[in-house]
């Protein structure tokens, strides 16, 4: 009998540890903004920038950083789910309508995986970047002043070659969570 209400307590903390996870996780960023069916969260953590990527999508998620015209000169992070398993991969926009892995053209990479799920047709994907990482293919990220920022995300491939199905692009202070559609 004692057995049973030892179980029964440790069930119930279990349950309650749960739903304090989930509440500290719900919290955990200070700012976002939605377009169509992509999500952007985010927070400034010191010298890191935290993300969290949500689209009606089984495919890829994307956000790019300040280019310089179109796509040409951002600073891109790209990521899906498959398998359970999150694949991310740090980019830099090439030229206006292409981008490529940092590592492959001299650069480093530079984002650090939080986490990441698909479920029911939504693919998530979390992570954080310095925001002066010092790679000669990222522009330092100012805080203060106005960020572009584009978010796009692909079809139901799991493939960073798939093209992008939506995409859009934002003009956003990340310091006080101001935004504005730039298209």
């Amino acid at each position: 009998m004692k057995m049973n209400n030892v179980q029964k307590m440790v069930a119930g903390l279990s349950v309650l540890l749960c739903a304090a996870a989930t509440n500290i996780q719900a919290t955990e960023y200070d700012h976002e903004v939605q377009d169509k069916k992509i999500l952007f969260a985010w927070k400034v953590a010191g010298e890191t920038l935290a993300v969290k990527l949500t689209a009606e999508t089984e495919g890829w998620v994307g956000i790019g950083f300040n280019p310089a015209s179109e796509m040409k000169g951002a600073n891109f992070i790209l990521g899906y789910v498959k398998d359970g398993e999150v694949k991310l991969d740090d980019d830099y926009g090439s030229d206006a309508y292409a981008h490529k892995s940092d590592t492959k053209i001299g650069g480093t990479s530079d984002v650090t995986l939080v986490g990441g799920t698909e479920t029911g047709g939504t693919t998530t994907i979390e992570f954080t970047i310095p925001l002066d990482s010092g790679d000669k293919n990222d522009a330092k990220i100012d805080v203060n002043g106005d960020t572009t920022v584009l978010l796009a995300y692909g079809t139901s491939r799991d493939s960073f070659l798939a093209k992008h199905k939506y995409r859009t692009a934002l003009k956003v202070n990340l310091s006080s969570g101001a935004s504005e559609k730039m298209e």
